[in-house]
């Protein structure tokens, strides 16, 4: 295979698809979204056999037992996949969707309208739902998607691509609007992310190395986040019952996700009362414990963090503790060393809540309330493409609406410039 001219091809095919999908009205676009649901479900017995067949080449290849859960399909999740769709078609559509209409002097009307971003290649490793959340939400939002996912999920994959034609054909509509790439060949994503002329945005979905290898080749827009830092900060006026609910369910609700707490910073008044019953907790459920010089002459079995942990993504049972004077020194922490991704304040202080909510910079920023909200369906979004910290276009969980852009509209009637 000639990678250049087969990724070309696809681009091509992209491009002419994805003036189709953008003029598709809701209900076909809806018809085809529950046709693909249907599909899966009905194939489910197939899925699961190509499913196997990407198991055992990871088990001989030596995948982990974290990536082999994520890589594996069953009943359970091909059913959520299903009602999945089914969730994005009872969404909003927000295409063509019309604001801001007002009358100017000169008597024209200015608005604007949403529109699809055109055409979107999406690189993830590992898990095959992802084929389908993004296919939704690129179907739904009208745009055509380029799909590369990682060489170990390739079986999987091209199953769920066979179930997605079949209901695209349901409705009517080509079925290059949806594209998996066939090749696990690398140099493929090489050629995706420099597309200009066929792609119009890249969002990788993975581990850091992907991402940080897209954001230093693209030359192509890229939608992506590289790191949760995420934290927590106990306010001296905190109820310290939503303190301890809040962090505990922030730190070990799940371990290896981009929302999950790594770093708690606790008031200086107020720790002596919280840390040691938050420290029972951590330990009893395996937490391992790296503390500020304060944290750890209030908790002996905590050891010293360095520099090196305030900046640490553990996606692990670690957490980083500190004791900051309070909320200066807290938000000044955390605008230093937070990835900009999600961060919550517990208190019961209105104003201090208010300023929180104003100076720190990061996508998402939560009042009494677990960072592990962070998420596209929790925020109402029905599903999200990913999380982005960029500043530009879309921040935070990346919905329908984060995969269309506004054009400016002028009404007039035979109006001319005087």
């Amino acid at each position: 295979m000639n990678i250049k001219e087969y990724m070309t091809t696809l681009g091509q095919q992209a491009r002419i698809a994805g003036r189709e999908i953008s003029r598709t009205d809701t209900g076909n676009k809806n018809r085809a979204l529950l046709a693909i649901a249907e599909a899966i479900e009905k194939n489910q017995d197939w899925l699961i056999a190509e499913n196997c067949k990407d198991l055992e080449n990871g088990r001989a290849n030596g995948l982990d037992a974290a990536s082999l859960d994520r890589l594996t399909l069953s009943a359970k999740s091909i059913s959520a996949m299903a009602e999945g769709l089914r969730q994005v078609a009872a969404l909003p559509d927000p295409v063509g969707e019309i604001t801001e209409l007002s009358y100017r002097p000169s008597g024209i009307q200015v608005g604007q309208m949403r529109v699809p971003l055109g055409v979107i290649g999406i690189i993830y490793e590992s898990r095959p739902n992802v084929t389908v959340d993004a296919a939704a939400l690129c179907l739904k939002s009208g745009n055509a998607c380029i799909l590369r996912g990682g060489s170990e999920a390739i079986h999987s994959n091209q199953a769920i691509a066979t179930c997605i034609t079949q209901g695209l054909k349901v409705a009517g509509l080509p079925s290059q609007i949806v594209q998996i790439v066939a090749t696990s060949d690398r140099e493929a994503v090489g050629e995706l992310i420099t597309m200009n002329h066929y792609v119009d945005i890249i969002v990788p979905r993975g581990g850091k190395g992907l991402i940080e290898r897209i954001s230093r080749e693209a030359t192509i827009p890229v939608i992506k986040h590289l790191d949760g830092i995420c934290h927590v900060y106990i306010d001296e006026s905190a109820d310290i019952d939503k303190a301890i609910r809040i962090a505990d369910n922030a730190k070990t609700h799940r371990y290896g996700v981009c929302n999950a707490m790594e770093t708690l910073l606790v008031a200086e008044s107020v720790a002596a009362k919280i840390l040691p019953l938050l420290a029972e907790i951590y330990i009893s459920k395996g937490v391992e414990l790296r503390g500020c010089l304060k944290t750890c002459s209030l908790i002996p079995a905590s050891s010293r963090a360095t520099e090196d942990d305030w900046r640490t993504e553990y996606l692990a049972p670690i957490l980083s503790v500190r004791i900051v004077t309070g909320i200066d020194e807290a938000i000044e922490h955390i605008n230093q060393y937070s990835s900009s991704h999600t961060e919550a304040i517990v208190t019961e202080d209105y104003t201090l809540a208010r300023r929180f909510l104003r100076e720190v910079d990061s996508s998402s920023v939560m009042v009494n309330a677990s960072t592990r909200f962070a998420d596209g369906f929790e925020y109402g979004l029905g599903a999200e493409i990913g999380i982005s910290t960029d500043k530009l276009h879309a921040r935070g969980p990346v919905g329908l609406k984060g995969l269309t852009s506004l054009k400016y509209i002028v009404l007039g009637d035979g109006h001319i410039r005087q």
